[in-house]
């Protein structure tokens, strides 16, 4: 999982495709629109349509196909439990319920994967509260510190046999390392503060402005808002 975050975020900064250059706030829009088709996709050939589109954006942005798969893998293992208790006889409603989880976990690979994550969380920290935008985009952040000291943490704890031997001492050595992440994200929040505040923090983490620096890319997102909207109205009354 940590591996998968850092590729998408790696490539998010080094790609060289016209959806690199994009506004992130067209991308979010081409993002919620697909979506939004997907979620609300009355039939099969609608959602099946949204699909492909999902998988096109990914494959033309030069994410690597393994990344692609491990992204949109994630879904299918908390979506399997829920298929199986909709099961009414027909295969149409299972491959409902699976191909939209897929498919918008497929478009949030491809927007994070082609958008810097400050740039990302810049204009949905002008949609939501101020407080809200600035804490999404601190977690966002915490969570990668987390994640990696979380894996040294594990690697350290397999190295010196911290893992074997009963049930009770695994769950005891289980509960220390978790007391431990938890003194560390505490002991981490307060420095950050102190940094921000000694920075002279104004109020507003997410400040940058190009993420609304319209480029001749964005037509490239526009004509793609386009075929996504005229696909959906055309699957929709074709079914």
């Amino acid at each position: 999982m940590i591996g998968v975050l850092s590729q998408i975020d790696y490539r998010a900064s080094t790609g060289r495709t016209p959806w690199h250059r994009a506004s992130a706030l067209s991308k979010l829009v081409l993002a919620l629109v697909l979506i939004g088709c997907a979620v609300a996709a009355p039939s099969l050939k609608m959602l099946l349509a949204m699909h492909a589109v999902a998988w096109l954006l990914v494959l033309s942005a030069g994410l690597p196909p393994a990344l692609i798969l491990a992204a949109a893998g994630y879904p299918l293992v908390f979506s399997l439990l829920f298929i199986v208790t909709r099961l009414d006889g027909t295969w149409t409603t299972p491959a409902m319920l699976l191909l939209r989880p897929v498919t918008a976990s497929l478009t949030a690979a491809w927007l994070t994967g082609t958008t810097p994550y400050p740039d990302l969380f810049a204009p949905l920290s002008r949609v939501l509260p101020r407080r809200t935008g600035d804490t999404l985009f601190l977690t966002y952040r915490a969570l990668w510190a987390l994640l990696d000291r979380a894996d040294e943490l594990w690697h350290s704890l397999r190295l010196r046999g911290g893992l074997g031997g009963s049930m009770r001492r695994r769950l005891t050595v289980a509960g220390e390392g978790l007391g431990l992440m938890i003194v560390h994200s505490f002991e981490r929040s307060r420095r950050l503060y102190a940094t921000m505040l000694l920075r002279g923090h104004s109020g507003r983490v997410c400040g940058c402005r190009h993420w609304a620096e319209f480029t001749a890319a964005d037509l490239l997102v526009a004509a793609a808002i386009l075929a996504v909207g005229g696909l959906a109205w055309f699957t929709w009354r074709a079914a």
